[in-house]
């Protein structure tokens, strides 16, 4: 069995896009950059961001993007808009989100997402 050598990438998201930062993070946390990448394999690295707090929201996204949580009862599904979630939950979450978007949606995605830390 090969064993899979973790790189560490520090990324500053200074100045830089929501949607474009959350590709290239999800790319490095699924492991595509590799030359031996397998779909069904968790190979990817660990990815550091910082200066999240000084990410670019282009366009009307505040006011226009909303954020759902359904709470399971009827007729309870919250909405908010990236305004409102950012003042409650903080930029990190907000990237967060948008990179757990991004990443395939099986038992693979628990264990790609721990390796996503904050400065």
């Amino acid at each position: 069995m090969e064993t899979i050598k973790r790189e560490t990438h520090i990324i500053d998201a200074d100045g830089k896009s929501l949607g474009r930062l959350a590709v290239e993070v999800s790319i490095l946390l699924r492991g595509k950059n590799k030359p031996n990448f397998e779909a069904y394999k968790e190979m990817g690295d660990i990815v550091i961001i910082k200066n999240v707090e000084k990410i670019k929201y282009t366009g009307n996204k505040l006011e226009n993007k909303n954020y759902f949580h359904f709470t399971g009862y009827l007729g309870n599904m919250k909405q908010a808009t990236l305004k409102e979630f950012l003042a409650r939950r903080g930029p990190k979450e907000v990237l967060r989100k948008a990179i757990m978007g991004m990443l395939p949606k099986n038992k693979l995605r628990a264990v790609q997402i721990k390796r996503l830390k904050f400065e």
